[in-house]
């Protein structure tokens, strides 16, 4: 079976509006007090979510930005009848203030993995906390009564829906798009027999997947329902005997997806409930993972008599270790965006002095040098691009707001990925653009031994991220300094640029397997001064050594060598770097025209 899939849409990929307003923010909290007060509730609660629970949201389900202005990816807004606060992670702390009303949201650090006390202040120490038992898990619900107190919380209409009702965006419309076998590497029918077997063995009769990037892998389509990221909003029942069933806007499944119905059932999503209701009445066992599944759906099963198997969704664990197939369509995905990269990094080179150059021009520039491949499907999240304090900004977008003019000495940190037919890619370069400060080198080395030493580590099998994650900080631990943020994520395969349940940070304790492809990214952060970030995405392997693994790099692109304190590599660092950069031109140098070749072989000469 060919690719069906089409390449790039005609319109820019990134758009440089600023969705931020601070000035709805208390006009629309006030509405929601109101509703609040209606239903006799003292505290409510609107994640940054959907019930899918992506990262990337269709608009129509941006309820969090809606309300608070905030437009990062995670976040949560807790309302109470005196006071409301805005919890975001570290990559937000800069961020998230300036774009919300900070006389109505207070904003206040989340606590990783779990919740912060300071919920329990907010909502009030007594009365009914109302949220959306669509947008809340139950792993969910356990963590915040452990902070609010037993009993206290309850399902309740989605408020801010009930007050978003003028120039709300309507739901997605893109039909299917299905994936060819040959792009995929396993057709649908071998996924689900190994798929069902790991639901018999588990004692399950049935497995409810609620995350669209298990459906659409297991199911071989992808979708447009959301920015970056392409899959189509679904969810699904695979029983251990008999056909699948898919939730989803039956509209959606046009010709082109009609093979889908050779061996999977359709329902709209609204119906999934009734569904669930007749597993219990027939005394079944779901598995469920409570960290994912909407509570409502999992309540829906243990009223209606079903047993429940609680664990981790399972297609997370098959998709995340990537087969022949999927590496290799990755492979060639980074040597497309090596040869874009290439051509970007010359050009910025000459002209990153020039006067009147800002922000938006380089993201502008980068998206054309993206689009020459005839394969290139989208962008893989929104380019950030921050120069000088800009970049301190951990996840900044650059609007028409925020654009600064480039100046020369000044660092620029650019994090950008794509969408190719064959695969997903991120990666992340730090680039001077005139004189380079004594401060500037020692940073950027320092993040830089950090990533080379993620890059050579041999580690044994079961080893987690969290267990190699100071292997990347400890440069910077030495002079006191750290970043806050992961070292590494999962990356999908023509899928989610953020995937788990692997990764590199404190958080993650699934022990990495082979086939899977994690990014490699320290940082260094100087608020209201410079950002610097260096990211290649590497791909797990056997080591040579027995029961051994070790990461093969996939990025293609040279590493700035002008910000680079040479006294302090060592020479196993030094002949890494020299390594890498004469795979980067061996690689790409064939595919780049004369010009951008000979800026190539200076940029990565050895060092």
């Amino acid at each position: 079976m060919s690719n069906s899939i089409p390449p790039a849409r005609t319109a820019r990929l990134q758009t440089y509006s600023d969705a931020s307003d601070p000035k709805t923010v208390k006009p629309r909290l006030d509405a929601v007090r109101r509703e609040m007060n209606a239903r006799g509730l003292s505290g409510y609660l609107v994640p940054r979510g959907d019930m899918f629970r992506g990262e990337y949201l269709p608009a129509h389900a941006e309820r969090l930005r809606w309300l608070t202005s905030f437009t990062g990816s995670a976040g949560l807004a807790v309302i109470g009848r005196d006071k409301a606060a805005l919890f975001v992670d570290g990559r937000y702390a800069t961020q998230a203030p300036r774009q919300t009303d900070t006389s109505a949201f207070a904003v206040l650090p989340a606590v990783q993995g779990g919740y912060s006390d300071a919920l329990r202040d907010i909502a009030g120490k007594v009365g009914p906390v109302g949220y959306d038992p669509w947008l809340f898990s139950p792993g969910d619900l356990e963590g915040l009564a452990s902070i609010l107190g037993t009993g206290r919380l309850k399902a309740t209409d989605n408020l801010v829906d009930l007050i978003w009702t003028e120039d709300r965006p309507a739901p997605p419309e893109a039909p299917v798009e299905l994936l060819g076998d040959n792009r995929a590497g396993k057709s649908r029918r071998q996924k689900l027999g190994e798929l069902r077997n790991t639901i018999f063995e588990a004692g399950a009769d049935a497995l409810l997947i609620t995350l669209p990037e298990s459906v659409n892998w297991l199911m071989n389509m992808r979708g447009r329902d959301v920015p970056h990221t392409p899959f189509a909003l679904s969810l699904a029942l695979v029983p251990t005997e008999g056909r699948p069933t898919l939730f989803i806007d039956i509209s959606k499944i046009g010709a082109d997806a009609a093979a889908l119905g050779a061996d999977t059932d359709f329902a709209p999503i609204e119906s999934l409930p009734d569904h669930l209701v007749r597993l219990g009445t027939n005394k079944k066992t779901v598995w469920t993972d409570a960290g994912s599944a909407p509570s409502i759906l999992v309540s829906t099963l243990r009223d209606s008599g079903a047993s429940l198997v609680e664990k981790r969704d399972p297609v997370l664990d098959l998709k995340s270790r990537k087969n022949d197939a999927e590496i290799s369509g990755i492979r060639d995905a980074h040597r497309r965006d090596g040869v874009a990269m290439a051509k970007f990094l010359c050009w910025l080179d000459g002209v990153a002095g020039s006067a009147g150059l800002t922000e938006i021009d380089v993201v502008e520039r980068l998206e054309a040098f993206r689009r020459e491949d005839e394969t290139l499907v989208d962008i893989s999240f929104d380019t950030i691009c921050g120069s000088g304090p800009n970049g301190a900004i951990m996840h900044y977008r650059v609007t028409e707001t925020s654009n600064r003019t480039l100046v020369p000495g000044e660092l620029l940190l650019v994090d950008s990925g794509a969408q190719y037919l064959s695969g997903t890619t991120d990666i992340t370069r730090t680039v001077a653009t005139g004189p380079v400060a004594p401060e500037h080198k020692d940073r950027n080395t320092r993040v830089l031994k950090g990533m080379i030493a993620i890059s050579r580590l041999k580690f044994p099998l079961g080893t987690t991220g969290a267990q190699i994650d100071a292997f990347a900080r400890h440069p910077l631990w030495e002079i006191g300094e750290n970043f806050a943020h992961g070292t590494g994520h999962g990356v999908g395969a023509f899928l989610s640029v953020h995937e788990g349940p692997i990764g590199i940070a404190p958080r993650y304790h699934v022990p990495f397997a082979p086939g899977n492809v994690v990014s490699n990214e320290p940082g260094f952060y100087l608020e209201d001064g410079y950002g610097i970030r260096i990211e290649n995405l590497v791909h797990v392997v056997a080591a040579t050594e027995p029961r051994f693994l070790c990461f093969e790099t996939l990025t293609l692109a040279p590493i700035d060598t002008r910000l680079i304190a040479m006294a302090m590599l060592t020479i196993e660092e030094r002949d890494w770097l020299n390594a890498y950069h004469a795979r980067v031109l061996s690689e790409i140098g064939p595919a780049l025209d004369a010009e951008t070749r000979g800026w190539l072989e200076k940029a990565t000469a050895a060092v």
